[in-house]
């Protein structure tokens, strides 16, 4: 990767930040089969079932930031790798309710393992992932991830009509 400006802004250092990782976890997990858009629905799938839920696809979205209907495809194509379980809600007709299969859990693990080496690495320059300045910044994570961002209304009512 190349150097960081400067002067550059926070909007382009979190947009480097997420393409670095991005980039970094999808050669780790393609060994597994996965892309990083799999292994983040599988991880989270993985914890969701520890604590003993069985999520539909909406909630995964919800819990994963992905949008519903990359939910969808993704877990259409894991599904068919046999990773997951796909079944109806006895609750709501409508959704479908997830779990990762034997193969899956298996492979989740290891992917998991991996990518925890990862962050290790990512983090060491802040202490590692128990040191106070990483839990400064996941602190400061939160609040970004917590703050409403809503696109501003860059065209005033006479502009949409015209276009």
């Amino acid at each position: 990767m190349s150097p960081t400006p400067e002067r550059a802004t926070a909007g382009f250092l979190v947009w480097r930040l997420s393409m670095k990782w991005r980039v970094a976890v999808d050669r780790a997990v393609a060994p597994l089969g996965l892309t990083h858009a799999q292994y983040a629905l599988m991880a989270a799938l993985y914890g969701l079932s520890r604590s003993g839920q069985r999520p539909s696809q909406r909630r995964l979205a919800d819990a994963t930031g992905v949008e519903p209907l990359y939910v969808s495809k993704l877990v259409r194509a894991l599904e068919a790798a046999g990773l997951v379980d796909r079944t109806r809600d006895p609750g709501d007709p409508r959704a479908m309710q997830l779990s990762l299969t034997e193969q899956g859990r298996d492979v989740t693990g290891r992917a998991i393992t991996v990518v925890q080496g990862l962050l290790e690495q990512l983090l060491a320059p802040l202490g590692g992932q128990d040191g106070p300045r990483t839990e400064q910044f996941v602190h400061e994570l939160t609040t970004l991830l917590d703050a409403p961002l809503d696109p501003p209304d860059a065209y005033p009512e006479n502009e949409k009509e015209q276009s």
